[in-house]
């Protein structure tokens, strides 16, 4: 589970009304409205459930994060995709229900219910009406602890996942990243895929599963956030009645090494017919739980996570004409995660593109930013926090994020806050010490043997991850 430091632009239609609002209180010069405080509330259950809880009652309806600490970074080695097939499987059977009784379960109460995994962890998330909300919560919770896993389901979600992986050769931007991840993370998990690779996921057993779940799946080693029409008392019943019989486990705590930075510029040529070629540059980043992340996030804001308003975007592509789209972003998780560039151009112009993001990464470290970039990017940011947590499903997400990260009850004061502290001398600071263009690794996806690059590059180390050109 990661934050990811760049802007934000994808909103629903309540969300629009606060774009509108936010965007136009910048545009006047005046600091946006701050949201109201968050009422969280917080306990611990019997059996070790962390549970946190904000009341909204604008509309009938609760929504149910569960997060489990246990994500792709826990796959053992050599098991990539396991945690990814766990999660995939919740929802597949249980001893009661077979997997379109699930389904039709949910539907018929107008409900939702996913599961998935992340790098860092893996969630089982419902969205339902408050009146149907036991029944909701009796259908997630049978998923939960009593998932049958069976063996032809095992083998069809397998299937499918190679399926996916195969076909996702066909995508530039998935063959760069592919091949980009383990060249900056080394022997480090987060080299691989979140679904696994290629050969890996064929190998993956139901007895694997089974036993990753009786191990992971633990109150002890879980979030719950619920966000929606309940009160305390009420909530506290409801959610000891659904996981009060949870029963926890001794938890061994999963310990990674953080990669190493990169030791030299290594570069990655991947051949496809393609009229344009998809570039990756980049480097390690920074942890979620870094003091540094927020000055980090308003230097990538003005450097290229601010849309059309960051530098990457403005010099690069409005003015040089050099590339089809571009951004830059800080992947922060649990361990420090990827800083990269990403840009699109024509093959002719691929090495000049690359010194110019070159160029814009050593004048940020160089010059810093101007007064007007930093109260731009400052303004943006705090003013459109309250946009990430408008509606219930994107709250608890972010309730989630927030425990796992330990980043304390107060985050939602202390974001806007953090973020308007920022210095000029901040940014230049963190540009200095968190931007490397001279280590930057490079991916390159096209027709490698037309591009220019200068200096000719060596290429890199083959890799267990990388895709196959």
């Amino acid at each position: 589970m990661s934050e990811s430091a760049r802007g934000t632009g994808r909103r629903r239609t309540a969300g629009w009304v606060w774009a509108v609002v936010v965007l136009a209180v910048i545009a006047w010069g005046r600091p946006a409205v701050a949201a109201p405080p968050l009422k969280i509330e917080r306990w611990t259950m019997a059996n070790s459930l962390v549970v946190l809880l904000v009341e909204r009652h604008a509309i009938p309806a609760v929504e149910a994060h569960l997060v489990m600490k246990a994500g792709a970074v826990t796959d053992p080695e050599g098991r990539a995709g396991l945690a990814a097939l766990t999660a995939g499987l919740l929802l597949k059977g249980t001893a009661a229900r077979s997997a379109v009784e699930i389904a039709e379960a949910i539907d018929f109460i107008g409900g939702s219910l996913t599961a998935r995994a992340d790098d860092d962890v893996s969630t089982l998330t419902l969205t339902a009406l408050k009146k149907d909300l036991p029944a909701a919560l009796n259908v997630m919770v049978d998923a939960l602890l009593r998932p049958a896993f069976p063996a032809a389901e095992v083998e069809r979600l397998r299937r499918e996942t190679l399926s996916g992986i195969r076909a996702a050769k066909d995508d530039p931007e998935d063959v760069a990243q592919k091949a980009f991840a383990p060249l900056v993370f080394g022997l480090h998990p987060y080299r691989n895929p979140v679904e696994g690779l290629e050969s890996t996921v064929p190998t993956l057993t139901r007895e694997e599963v089974v036993a990753f779940h009786r191990t992971y799946y633990r109150p002890n080693n879980a979030i719950l956030a619920v966000v929606g029409d309940l009160g305390a008392p009420e909530a506290r019943r409801v959610v000891q009645a659904a996981f009060g019989r949870w029963e926890k486990a001794p938890m061994l705590p999963v310990t990674v090494t953080p990669a190493p930075p990169v030791a030299d510029q290594a570069v990655a040529l991947i051949d496809k017919d393609l009229t344009q070629a998809t570039i990756i540059l980049g480097h390690l980043g920074i942890a979620r739980t870094d003091p540094d992340f927020y000055p980090v996030t308003v230097m990538n804001y003005i450097l290229g996570g601010g849309g059309f308003a960051s530098r990457l975007m403005t010099t690069i592509r409005d003015n040089r004409g050099l590339v089809y789209g571009i951004s830059s972003g800080f992947d922060a998780k649990r361990y420090p995660g990827a800083f990269s560039v990403s840009l699109q151009t024509k093959t002719a112009s691929a090495g000049e593109a690359i010194r110019a993001v070159r160029e814009e990464l050593a004048r940020m470290r160089a010059e810093g930013v101007t007064d007007a970039e930093l109260d731009a990017a400052k303004e943006y940011l705090a003013g459109s926090f309250p946009l990430r947590f408008e509606t219930n499903a994107k709250l608890a997400r972010l309730l989630g994020l927030v425990e796992f990260h330990g980043l304390g009850l107060r985050y939602f004061e202390d974001y806007p806050r953090a973020i308007r502290a920022v210095t000029r001398d901040d940014v230049r600071r963190v540009a200095a010490a968190r931007l490397d263009p001279e280590r930057a690794v490079l991916v390159v996806v096209g027709r490698t043997r037309e591009l220019a690059l200068d200096p000719a590059p060596q290429p890199a180390a083959a890799s267990p991850a990388a895709p196959s050109p």
